[in-house]
């Protein structure tokens, strides 16, 4: 996200005990744009089609990708899931560990964690592999629940992966009451907000300015993320 304009001072609805904190993975939790990215040129590659530039190619970063192949590529739905396989094969043998965890993020989810603040990821990529993911980068002990995409995609849009996670959550007894979504994109805010949630979004993420339109709060580090979440 490119200079953004910051919320520099929490907003009464910002300032607040959270009972519960959902967080999205790319672009939230991890700099996963390079595996992603190069993933896709192989797939473009191996069906023979024009690679996107690079700019294009973020863009396909966060949203479900069934979708942007549909409407950034312009794949029908048999194409797109086609091209999905493709794309899958490579980025689980070659691209999903080549990420990294931002700045500041492990220590802010040590620091939830400690003050009993229950922790869930909602992401629209594939919750078999946000799951050995986040195992593989040592994220995975700080969450309650760990919601994704179906990997036949029946499950995939940000609002439907957030009502998963809310109902394991609720299953778990977690208080749902005040509930906040820390995420890089209008996805995000969009998604979260079907469920009546509000969203902080990152900085450091992947959205354009635009995209903050929504959301109660953006901040440039996890510091100031700390401050929101824990006063």
């Amino acid at each position: 996200m490119t200079n953004p304009t910051i919320t520099t001072e929490a907003p009464a609805a910002v300032a607040r005990t959270w009972t519960c904190v959902l967080f999205d993975l790319d672009g939230t939790l991890t700099d996963s744009a390079p595996g992603i990215t190069s993933s896709l040129v192989r797939m473009f590659e191996t069906l023979g089609l024009p690679i996107p530039t690079p700019s294009e190619l973020v863009e396909y970063v966060g949203p479900p990708l069934l979708d942007s192949l549909q409407a950034m590529a312009g794949f029908d739905e048999a194409g797109a899931r086609a091209a999905l396989t493709v794309y899958r094969a490579d980025y689980a043998a070659n691209g999903a560990f080549d990420s990294a965890v931002f700045p500041g993020v492990r220590g802010l989810l040590q620091r939830l964690q400690a003050a009993g603040i229950p922790l869930a990821v909602a992401t629209s990529k594939p919750e078999t592999q946000a799951t050995r993911i986040l195992e593989h980068f040592e994220l995975a002990q700080y969450f309650d629940v760990i919601a994704g995409a179906t990997d036949d995609e029946s499950r995939s849009a940000k609002a439907d992966v957030v009502a998963d996670a809310l109902r394991r959550l609720g299953e778990l007894g977690v208080a749902l009451d005040h509930t906040v979504m820390v995420g890089d994109r209008a996805y995000d805010v969009e998604g979260a907000g079907e469920h009546g949630i509000p969203t902080i979004l990152v900085e450091w993420g992947y959205g354009s300015p635009a995209e903050a339109a929504g959301a109660i709060a953006v901040v440039h580090s996890a510091d100031q993320l700390s401050t929101l979440l824990l006063g």
